[in-house]
């Protein structure tokens, strides 16, 4: 297996799901649930984020023959939009693709919240989508590559069980860190994020101008 791109990709996927950064959202969602209750949301948001996000790696192929859409258009703006969270993230305000009003509304259903707006989409939001998609598209391009491919579920995997951990201790670790803790945390995390936009968005201009024969 591809370790280097095996580690890219864990880090990647960390970075815009960002556990952390989620767990004083998620104290403030389940303000008053008693254990049981909270323990069914976390696993609900922990299987759906996962689900989602290896269902949108494995079917993006698809996806974009569907919609005629090519390979360098797709890492251009898919860098575009993982940049857009990141300097959301580096001036430590929620990004907009990941909550609207309407699901801070549906919030309120106390059973819901497991699902809409934790799991999807403040866990498996548009950008962790692109993401993953993004990967597949590297693992695919020259074959089908096996490794890569697992290397994305395994990384979706650790992903979601580090943010299970952070969720079912979330009282505890937003009481020792604050909310300035977690900004930090999710400023670096958006540093990272930033620098992996860039050069998604380079390899895709890289890519357009070798299929136009420009370079």
């Amino acid at each position: 297996m591809d370790f280097n791109f095996l580690i890219a990709v864990i880090v990647a996927v960390f970075a815009i799901v960002n556990p952390l950064g989620n767990v004083s959202f998620f104290v403030a969602l389940t303000e008053g649930y008693n254990h049981k209750d909270r323990l069914e949301v976390i696993n609900k948001a922990v299987f759906v984020a996962a689900g989602i996000l290896i269902i949108f790696a494995l079917v993006g192929n698809l996806i974009f023959e569907i919609f005629s859409i090519t390979i360098p258009a797709f890492r251009i703006a898919g860098g575009i939009l993982l940049f857009s969270i990141a300097f959301s993230m580096l001036r430590g305000s929620r990004p907009k693709t990941k909550l609207t009003d309407r699901d801070k509304e549906e919030a309120l259903e106390r059973q819901a919240v497991g699902i809409v707006p934790l799991g999807v989409p403040m866990l498996a939001g548009p950008g962790a989508i692109t993401t993953v998609m993004l990967y597949m598209v590297d693992a695919t391009t020259d074959g089908f590559d096996v490794f890569k491919v697992l290397a994305i579920i395994i990384a979706v995997i650790i992903t979601m069980s580090v943010a299970y951990v952070m969720l079912y201790y979330g009282e505890g670790i937003f009481k020792r860190l604050g909310r300035v803790g977690a900004l930090a945390f999710s400023r670096i995390m958006g540093l990272i994020l930033a620098a992996m936009a860039v050069q998604f968005v380079l390899t895709g201009l890289v890519n357009f101008a070798l299929q136009q024969g420009l370079v």
